[in-house]
């Protein structure tokens, strides 16, 4: 199981990207494969069906495409802007979805699982935005795991680690780690069981 991370914000002191790198530690620590990423590092103009036909994906949009097919799993956090979620990350989903040499729409998403997070130092946890991003990755595709961990009061609930305070948040995480690891499990095991039954007629 491997897991894309990443936080919908590119602001330095995000607390999004606290509650990214604090995520990406735990799912780790769970036993899944993970890779953190930066936006900042894929930087792509506004999505322009003009652009797109005249030069094709943007290469950012391209490398990002690519890690987004080489994983099982995208992990987000993400801010609430204006009670949805931020430019750059739509921006990010429009760009990544377009399809290329004959492919459907949002090829690269399909049949991967998408687990959304939000901080905020609001009460509301960024749970507003949340509703939103779940509806803009189940329509490009992605199974959006029914749970939300959403951090209230969030600029209160790190420490000076970067560790998360909020003891059933973490929990939360952690269980919902398990649970992807468990899907994959039957899949490994069946290609295990069919490997050895192919070797056992081969010999």
């Amino acid at each position: 199981m491997k897991a894309l991370v990443f936080a919908a914000s590119t602001r330095t002191d995000s607390l999004n990207r606290r509650l990214a790198r604090f995520a990406a530690s735990e799912l780790e620590r769970e036993g899944i494969e993970v890779t953190l990423i930066d936006l900042r590092d894929y930087s792509m103009p506004i999505y322009d069906g003009d652009l797109e036909a005249q030069s094709g994906l943007p290469p950012a949009a391209q490398v990002l495409k690519s890690l987004v097919q080489q994983h099982d799993a995208l992990v987000i956090a993400s801010p609430e802007y204006n009670g949805s979620i931020p430019a750059v990350l739509k921006n990010t989903l429009d760009w990544v979805s377009r399809p290329q040499s004959g492919e459907r729409p949002g090829a690269a998403f399909r049949g991967k699982t998408a687990i959304i997070m939000s901080a905020s130092p609001g009460s509301g946890g960024g749970r507003r935005g949340l509703h939103h991003l779940r509806e803009v990755l189940q329509h490009v595709g992605m199974s959006v795991h029914s749970a939300e961990i959403s951090v209230p009061r969030a600029h209160e609930a790190f420490d000076r680690d970067g560790r998360l305070l909020h003891d059933s948040s973490v929990e939360e995480l952690r269980q919902v780690a398990r649970e992807l690891l468990d899907a994959a499990t039957p899949t490994a095991s069946r290609n295990q069981q069919h490997g050895n039954l192919r070797s056992e007629r081969e010999n």
